[in-house]
């Protein structure tokens, strides 16, 4: 039976109709909805690629209930900020270079976001910490880091 769902996304009212409550949420946002920041990385919520806020906390939404999301807020990377006006994290990561192939750069950005609304000069430890969770193939993690660190002081 199908099942009529709405959630905010990026602050937009958005809804979906689906046969399957348990389908991933990051299906609905990519296939269904067009949001293409977030991506399939492994599918088992181990390596964070798929990372969105739901109602303030990240999630992985390769794991996520798209049905756990009705009626929530939804943030996605394209709700942080864009190319004409970036948010810290994101020029941040620029200015560092911290992304090579680009793949981890929206689950370490959603990560780190998570951690600065919550502690606004963090440690690299701190840093370190909150995105351990999160996997980088090319191996940018210190400048991932420092990343971090200059957003923390942009927005402070």
């Amino acid at each position: 039976m199908t099942q009529a769902l709405t959630f905010t996304v990026n602050g937009k009212t958005e809804r979906i109709e689906t046969d399957d409550p348990k389908m991933p949420l990051l299906y609905a946002l990519r296939n269904q909805l067009g949001f293409k920041s977030m991506h399939f990385g492994c599918g088992l919520a181990q390596c964070g690629a798929c990372t969105v806020h739901v109602s303030g906390k990240p999630v992985r939404s390769c794991s996520f209930p798209v049905a756990s999301a009705a009626g929530e807020e939804i943030l996605t990377l394209d709700g942080i900020g864009n190319a004409a006006k970036p948010h810290p994290l994101q020029l941040a990561f620029i200015e560092e270079q911290a992304a090579q192939c680009g793949y981890c750069a929206n689950g370490m950005i959603m990560q780190a976001k998570a951690l600065l609304d919550s502690n606004r000069s963090p440690s690299d430890r701190d840093i370190k910490r909150a995105l351990a969770n999160n996997l980088c193939r090319c191996g940018t993690h210190q400048r991932i880091v420092r990343a971090v660190k200059r957003a923390a002081k942009m927005m402070a």
